[in-house]
């Protein structure tokens, strides 16, 4: 956080202290709130009991920190929210990863319905060396980049279980403060899951790395550019996908029912698609229990027809195993071969969901059936689809549905497209998770969310998302009426995040992993080159259908990078005009006004310091409630925030004022769906806990001052830093700890003296009185406008495209599930200024 951000919030007592990690260079001065973990050196979780007590000596030289309650929670259930996964049974996999058939394979295992159909309407089959050249292509295309390239390397560059680009992102976060929203705060990294599992050996290298991100603005703001760039061409995908797939299975129809059509083939595609989009409100797990068995006997058929078609027509096409052939199948097209490169490329359309999807399941099952089902199947596939073409050159337009036995047709059909449909519903979910975890990080405006189901908090439904992606994906059908255009477009959007996973990986490897230099390269020039390849290729078609997915991105992108930008600006406003304590301190307890029994919850955006909403506040309302708390909902880069550590509480100006600082914190990951009423009762609870703690903490201050400090000055220099885990330790102690409670505590227990407290009590007694009387939201609503003075393309995008924006979400009153009579709301308007040193762009 930047030192502006800094801002003092304590009791009477603001003098600064010095603490430090053990060296000179890591210590820095902080005021007497501030509990982070640059000031906290946290131990293993699995030494907490032995380290706790070890560090008493320590603890009673110096006066104990602010009492803050995220120490209590935190080491509470340390050890508790491991981030390896349990051990699980082979027959266990084996299930999950059937499982995952039905969610991260649907859209690459519908590829073979088009791959060789736009593949060969680019080259014209005039010999053996065309189909095998391409058949070549396919099987080396799918060995490279989602054998090789996700499943030996990405697949392991995962976020406590989590994938997907804002996985990635968050990863880099929490090992370089690169995020763009300025209120992260060093307590965070205290939360259990932001823990790295990765080896972060200090060299050199790595630490470069870590310092250009962490000084130069541009770079963050490249690297968050790159992020939702790659979020944007997720979200074209569900565009693309759903047309694309439909059409697909629905072209089927056109060989074999008479008078069926090019309008036919739209027509009913459509009808699919508003029928497809019009179930999503219910949700997928109503009907999920289908997907993997339909996928499994979808892929059994694949494999089986393959099969059926290699023995019966030609079995020499394994030959394309021989990579020689695409030399050969370059040097007989050329550029027809080029411009055919651009179709080869679809034969791993959702390849991406291999990682993205991984937080619903495990590397080992995903790993096992790509390599034990899904690879095989495809294979035979293509193989089979080869073999035939080397008897029926002239079936290339329609070659899956040709190539079927004509016995199956219709049971294949009927298959092919619950396939088609499973494989849609698959990128539509995809689609609202990544919206919503980019609302979560401050990069998308709000909007409503539903959630379908009540086990699976995962599950959710964004109506606006969905109604625009129906309405996308009819024009697109309408427009094109043809999969060979469609997949012109499909394939720059499915390159694109491939190549955002790629750069993001690689800075994963030279950042956090720390991999042999050589290796780490090795990755991007490998895998890069071939994705550059074939994002050549298909730019090559922008005239021709591929500049569909650049206007969506480019679309999604600016709504995405305005939003972050305004956003950031807001705050930075916000903290620029909060109120200082020294005002706070001349109004006195009493805040210039009359304070009523009642509990006043403030939300705003402020981690440190007094929104100034809250003066509106005091000059508007004739009263205020007697106590007041400063609630702050902020996401953090993690997946998932547990419960026991959601607050974090602290105090704001002296006792007697009963101002306090509460920061709800959640995931990327994690769902705000808890009743208001659930959500009031836990906050209560965290309060009444931080509040008996503090008191603890006054408590053994209290009995320090009879001591002798030559008695623990030995023991003072054996340890780095004083902890508070002394006075949360539950666990049984040992004799020797025993033994020091007995030789330095006094006869009269902290314990008792704290039972004895009648601040404690006072303030008990008075905060549920507070909670009897009601709670009441006082929300606040900033307009944010730009200076009269700044360039035009700032007045353009803060006044009219972010204004515009804010005005059409979803308001912050909304998100809430209370009464609007215990709803105060007022507002106020900030004049942005220009952004220092490049940090947000």
């Amino acid at each position: 956080m930047d030192e502006e951000d800094r801002i003092e919030e304590a009791s009477s007592n603001t003098s600064l202290r010095r603490v430090g990690t053990g060296s000179s260079s890591d210590r820095r001065w902080v005021d007497g709130s501030e509990v982070g973990s640059e000031t906290l050196p946290f131990p293993e979780f699995k030494d907490i009991a032995d380290y706790s007590f070890g560090n008493l000596r320590r603890r009673l030289m110096k006066k104990p920190k602010r009492a803050d309650s995220l120490d209590v929670e935190a080491m509470e259930i340390a050890g508790v929210h491991g981030h390896d996964l349990k051990d699980i049974s082979i027959l266990g996999t084996i299930g999950i990863a059937f499982q995952t058939l039905g969610v991260v394979y649907g859209d690459m295992g519908t590829s073979p319905l088009y791959v060789f159909s736009d593949v060969f309407s680019k080259v014209p089959i005039r010999s053996e060396v065309d189909v095998l050249g391409a058949l070549s292509l396919v099987i080396y295309t799918i060995a490279v980049i989602p054998l090789a390239k996700y499943v030996f390397v990405v697949l392991k560059a995962n976020d406590n279980g989590e994938g997907g680009t804002f996985a990635l992102y968050s990863l880099i976060c929490r090992y370089a403060k690169v995020n763009k929203l300025p209120n992260q705060q060093p307590a965070d990294e205290q939360i259990s899951s932001f823990r790295l599992k990765l080896p972060t050996p200090e060299l050199e290298r790595a630490l470069g790395i870590k310092e250009a991100l962490e000084t130069k603005g541009y770079l963050k703001t490249l690297l968050l550019l790159l992020v939702l760039m790659g979020t944007s061409m997720i979200i074209g995908d569900g565009i693309l996908t759903p047309a694309m797939s439909v059409m697909s299975a629905m072209s089927g129809l056109q060989g074999e029912v008479e008078g069926f059509g090019t309008n036919a083939l739209v027509l009913s595609s459509i009808v699919i698609l508003v029928a497809l989009f019009s179930i999503q409100r219910f949700g997928t797990g109503k009907v999920g229990f289908l997907f993997a068995p339909v996928l499994a006997l979808w892929f059994f058929s694949l494999g089986s027809i393959g099969i059926y078609n290699l023995l019966k027509y030609d079995i020499t096409v394994i030959r394309a195993l021989n990579p020689y052939y695409i030399v050969l199948f370059f040097n007989k097209n050329s550029k027809q071969a080029w411009s055919a490169l651009g179709g080869c490329v679809l034969c791993i359309t959702g390849a991406e969901a291999m990682f993205a999807d991984l937080g619903h399941f495990s590397v080992r099952s995903i790993q096992m059936a790509f390599t034990c089902v899904v690879f095989p199947c495809l294979l035979l596939a293509y193989m089979g689809q080869a073999a035939y073409l080397t008897q029926h050159p002239d079936a290339s337009a329609r070659i899956f549905y040709d190539s079927v036995p004509e016995s199956l047709f219709w049971p294949v059909f009927v298959i092919a497209t619950l396939a088609a449909m499973i494989a849609s519903q698959a990128m539509i979910s995809a689609t609202f998770s990544c919206v919503k975890q980019a609302m979560a990080l401050g990069c998308f405006p709000r909007l409503k969310i539903i959630h379908t189901s009540r086990k699976r908090m995962g599950q959710i439904y964004i109506p606006v998302i969905n109604w625009f992606l129906m309405i996308m994906c009819i024009l697109v059908v309408s427009i094109f009426r043809s999969t060979t255009h469609i997949a012109n477009a499909y394939g720059i959007a499915e390159v694109g995040v491939m190549m955002v996973s790629t750069v993001l990986v690689t800075l994963v490897m030279l950042l956090i992993w720390q991999t042999n230099l050589f290796l780490a390269l090795c990755f991007p020039l490998v895998f890069g080159s071939v994705e550059t390849i074939y994002l050549l290729a298909v730019l090559t078609k922008i005239l021709e259908g591929g500049w569909v997915p650049l206007v969506f991105a480019t679309f999604f992108l600016t709504i995405m990078y305005i939003w972050n930008y305004g956003s950031v600006l807001k705050y930075q406003s916000e903290v620029r005009e909060r109120i200082s304590m020294d005002f706070m301190r001349e109004l006195g307890s009493t805040l210039g006004t009359i304070r009523i029994p009642g509990i006043g919850l403030l939300y705003n955006e402020l981690v440190q310091g007094i929104p100034s909403i809250f003066g509106q506040f005091l000059l508007t309302l004739p009263a205020i409630h007697s106590t007041i708390v400063f609630v702050c909902i902020k996401y953090v880069p993690v997946p998932v925030v547990p419960q026991e550590e959601r607050f974090l509480f602290r105090r704001v100006c002296p006792k007697d004022y009963h101002m306090f600082r509460c920061i709800a914190r959640y995931g990327y990951k994690d769902v705000r769906k808890e009743d208001s009423r659930v959500f009031e009762q836990l906050l209560i609870e965290s309060l009444e806990k931080f509040l008996r703690c503090e008191a603890l903490e006054d408590a053994l201050e209290s009995t320090l001052t009879d001591f002798d400090p030559d008695r623990v000055s030995v023991a003072s220099d054996t340890y780095t830093d004083d902890l508070m885990a002394p006075l949360i330790h539950r666990g049984k102690r040992s004799e020797a700890e025993q033994e020091l409670d007995t030789d330095v505590l006094p006869s009269s227990s902290v314990g008792a003296s704290m039972e004895e407290d009648p601040a404690l009590e006072y303030e008990l007694a008075a905060l549920r009185e507070a909670t009897d009387s009601g709670l009441t939201y006082l929300l606040a609503h900033g307009d944010v406008r730009a200076k009269k003075n700044s360039i035009f393309v700032k007045k353009l995008v803060i006044n009219y495209l972010y204004a515009f924006l804010r005005r059409n979400c979803r308001a912050g009153a909304a998100n809430l599930t209370v009464p609007h009579m215990n709803i105060l709301q007022a507002g106020m308007t900030y004049m942005v200024y220009s952004i220092i040193s490049g940090e947000c762009g």
